[in-house]
């Protein structure tokens, strides 16, 4: 797996709609190539947690198979995002009392300080996913975005929080496993979207990510360079699908061609007089849809949408102190009006979120915003792999005694599961 510029790393985004597999590069400008891209139907996952593990594996298998045949590798390691609305996310503060004043504060600190988070005590059935530093404060200096060389005797740190149903994570890991590959990191996807249509300026001034998806809607709020509160709301694109499959009474497959092909979120933008014929099932009269009709459906159900949202940002404490306001992304935000429906629901300044600002030129079939969470799990991974090799490199040179383990005790609790808990059939229909 290695290339002459630097490792691949694989993204698996598991949807309600879709599966997809990118593999991606990065080149000697520090751009992503993607070198190849699979995607399969998701029959499997129900509002972004999967609920029958047979047809989840196959279509991972065919994703995975798509994306090798084009990048011409073999994949063995992936890195997984995981949503649903079990995700939710705290605030908590962290101390570690350390025994010089004068020696520098090193990774094994930080490591140590972020570990004793893994070890808070959660609800029965919910464990700690990641543990995301915001900002720490080194003997009352408080504002510090990175303490290590430093010297001081008190390190704290706020820290953000992000719990999970461990079955639902475990269930992901089956299904990864049962089609032949490993899991690298299991990465929230509201924060693997942001990473990959947000910039730095953006976060610094405030902005709300959301990431409309199949069947769920991410949301991430960003201010001062820090992530500040994620949410998971469980509606998404399915739902206006079903809303125009009972509203026009016709079938879900073509509820979801008129949604994609006529259908807009402001029902005052569109034609009066513009209708759609949709031929009748099995020699049936055709039928005959009013396209300002589909768009009062599509707009009722994104207000709804919206107003979690806002709910959510409002419910975060940043409501006015974010400047550069709200980035849509994700298959749903490609209906027409739907940044104009967010400003005017929410008086913010809105844009659609595409993830091409970390993409090398030649890398046109993943510039659609359904693909901004693949993308951002690469740019994660690489992340992730940079940090782990900068701490084993300190690591290495301190004694074995003082060696601790890096992030990721929320991983090496679920690798650690038996093997009759992978081996399980009870999922299985």
């Amino acid at each position: 797996m290695e290339t002459t510029d630097e490792e691949i790393v694989v993204g698996l985004d598991i949807g309600t709609t879709k599966i997809a597999v990118l593999v991606g590069r990065r080149n000697e400008h520090g751009k992503l190539e993607v070198l190849g891209m699979g995607k399969s139907e998701s029959l499997g996952v129900n509002r972004g947690v999967v609920t029958h593990i047979t047809p989840t594996v196959e279509a991972i298998e065919k994703a995975v198979a798509e994306a090798e045949e084009k990048a011409g590798v073999d994949i063995g390691v992936v890195n997984v995002g995981i949503a649903g609305q079990h995700i939710k996310s705290l605030q908590h503060r962290g101390v570690k009392m350390r025994n010089s004043f004068e020696d520098e504060i090193t990774h094994e600190d930080v490591d140590a300080l972020i570990q004793d988070m893994y070890k808070l005590v959660m609800l029965p059935g919910e464990r700690i996913i990641d543990v995301i530093p915001q900002e720490y404060t080194v003997d009352n200096e408080t504002g510090i975005q990175d303490p290590i060389g430093m010297s001081g005797g008190r390190l704290e740190a706020n820290f953000h929080i992000i719990t999970g149903q461990v079955a639902a994570a475990g269930n992901i890991y089956k299904c990864v496993r049962k089609a032949g590959l490993e899991v690298e990191n299991l990465i929230l996807e509201p924060l693997a979207s942001a990473d990959s249509v947000l910039n730095n300026e953006e976060k610094e001034a405030g902005v709300v990510l959301v990431d409309i998806g199949g069947g769920t809607t991410d949301v991430a709020i960003f201010k001062e360079g820090i992530i500040r509160h994620t949410a998971v709301i469980p509606f998404g694109g399915n739902i206006i699908t079903e809303d125009i499959k009972e509203g026009c009474t016709i079938i879900k497959k073509q509820a979801e061609q008129l949604k994609v092909k006529f259908g807009g979120a402001l029902a005052s933008e569109t034609a009066t007089n513009e209708v759609v014929v949709i031929p009748g099932l099995r020699g049936r009269d055709p039928k005959e849809i009013s396209v300002q009709n589909l768009s009062h459906i599509i707009q009722a159900r994104m207000e709804e949408i919206i107003e979690q949202v806002y709910y959510e940002i409002k419910s975060s404490g940043y409501e006015n102190k974010l400047i550069a306001g709200i980035v849509v992304t994700g298959g749903g935000s490609q209906l027409r009006h739907v940044a104009q429906l967010f400003e005017f629901m929410t008086g913010m300044d809105t844009r659609i979120g595409y993830p091409t600002e970390h993409l090398a030129k030649g890398a046109e079939e993943v510039t659609s915003p359904s693909f901004a969470t693949g993308i951002g799990l690469i740019l994660k991974g690489y992340e992730r792999m940079r940090r782990t090799k900068k701490s084993s490199a300190e690591e290495a040179e301190q004694p074995t005694s003082q060696k601790t383990k890096g992030m990721g005790g929320f991983l090496d609790m679920i690798k650690g599961m038996s093997k009759e808990f992978f081996e399980d059939k009870s999922l299985e229909q």
